[in-house]
């Protein structure tokens, strides 16, 4: 049986290699456009990050700090999700909360989760919303946050005993004795080594048990 077969022309042949070639240097444009974007988005996040050191201390003034958030915020503006994104808007979290300014310290902090921050930054993002929530006196969202925060951890992990205490702390704040009382026991079952034991055991008692 024979078969005929029809070859392509040279034309289209000629446009299937051109077709093939752009392709390959769109995508090769693409990489470098975005590696380009990237190293600019770095150096950005370095220098505004560098200057915020300075305002997170204590004796910083008040016009620092600003200066410091309002660089930080353009950084994030002009590179919304450069690759340390997540430590800068941890930073702004900080700085915001630091001048008492807890709603945007909070949205700061909730981008850095959001932004894909590694697990120590996460959890340290994921605390910071929750001590916002407490500095507001919103107990009862401060515990669900601090709830959220701890999830995943454990007694070995880092910051754990810290967002344990405070769950403890504005569940008691909130007048939820009974959850706070069952917190307390699990931070003196799971931290018996822990320096603050005394202080824990302290609540318990001042809680009637």
């Amino acid at each position: 049986m024979k078969i005929n077969l029809t070859l392509p022309s040279a034309r289209t042949v000629f446009i299937g290699v051109a077709a093939i070639v752009a392709a390959g240097l769109l995508v090769a444009g693409g990489w470098y456009w975005h590696a380009t974007a990237q190293h600019r988005a770095m150096a950005v996040y370095a220098e505004a990050m560098t200057r915020a050191q300075s305002a997170q201390n204590p004796e910083a003034t008040s016009e620092t700090r600003a200066a410091a958030i309002r660089e930080l915020e353009a950084a994030l503006t002009q590179y919304p999700s450069g690759r340390d994104a997540a430590q800068v808007a941890y930073l702004l979290g900080n700085l915001r909360f630091q001048s008492q300014q807890y709603s945007q310290a909070r949205g700061a902090f909730e981008l850095a989760v959001a932004q894909g921050a590694p697990r120590t930054l996460r959890t340290l993002s994921r605390g910071g919303v929750a001590y916002t929530w407490e500095a507001e006196r919103n107990y009862p969202k401060a515990v669900e946050a601090f709830k959220v925060a701890l999830e995943g951890l454990g007694p070995k992990d880092f910051l754990y005993e810290e967002l344990l205490l405070g769950l403890g702390r504005t569940q008691e704040l909130s007048g939820q004795k009974a959850e706070a009382t069952a917190t307390y026991r699990r931070a003196v079952s799971e931290l018996p080594n822990s320096r603050r034991l005394d202080e824990i055991k302290a609540r318990l008692a001042e809680l009637g048990t």
